[in-house]
């Protein structure tokens, strides 16, 4: 991803259906050292060409986007896992909203002009890289409780079946875990399903 890359290895792909605007954030982009820029001027088949050009950042830039424009582009920033930049000449708060619901990561209003691309550019990589990073530890977080909650009710078996202490529960799902190469986790959801099946 964007995260890293110098920015003459950063390809960056902009949708505009205006010839003229489109060239406006070219110019930005080529002038602040960024080689790699894939124009599509129009939003026909816009996933399957975004998932052609690969890039590493997504500019929109739009007049005053339809409402059934802005609903396609921002399924497509939710799909194509990238740093999104909207540019819109008007906007209203439903269409912010949206945006943000969208996980458009910089959303400028009235706000085209080539010297500034580079840095909202930037600010569009380090928002999304930062959003990235809080839901990546929101699911390890998840995950971890529910491992928690499994390895919990497995020791609380063990200590009824077989009277042990909950020290004792889990260091035998330790060494079991251990033995065989597995987490802990896995071991007791075995546990817990073969319980189940014999209950």
């Amino acid at each position: 991803m964007a995260e890293g890359l110098p920015d003459h290895e950063l390809t960056v792909a902009v949708v505009d259906l205006s010839r003229a605007r489109a060239a406006v954030v070219e110019e930005g982009l080529r002038a602040a050292g960024i080689r790699n820029v894939v124009v599509i001027p129009d939003t026909a088949d816009l996933l399957a060409r975004l998932g052609e050009a690969d890039p590493d950042v997504v500019v929109i830039d739009l007049e005053s986007p339809s409402r059934d424009v802005l609903e396609q582009l921002f399924h497509v920033s939710r799909l194509v896992a990238r740093p999104v930049a909207m540019f819109v000449d008007q906007s209203d708060a439903a269409m912010m909203q949206a945006a943000v619901d969208a996980g458009i990561s910089a959303y400028v209003i009235d706000g085209l002009k080539s010297e500034r691309v580079k840095s909202i550019i930037d600010v569009a990589i380090l928002r999304f890289n930062a959003f990235a990073r809080l839901q990546r530890e929101l699911a390890e977080a998840k995950t971890e409780l529910a491992a928690r909650k499994v390895i919990d009710r497995a020791k609380g078996l063990l200590m009824k079946a077989k009277g042990l202490t909950e020290e004792e529960a889990y260091a035998l799902l330790r060494r079991k875990a251990m033995n065989e190469k597995r987490k802990i986790a896995e071991i007791a959801q075995a546990l817990i399903t073969s319980f189940d099946l014999l209950a």
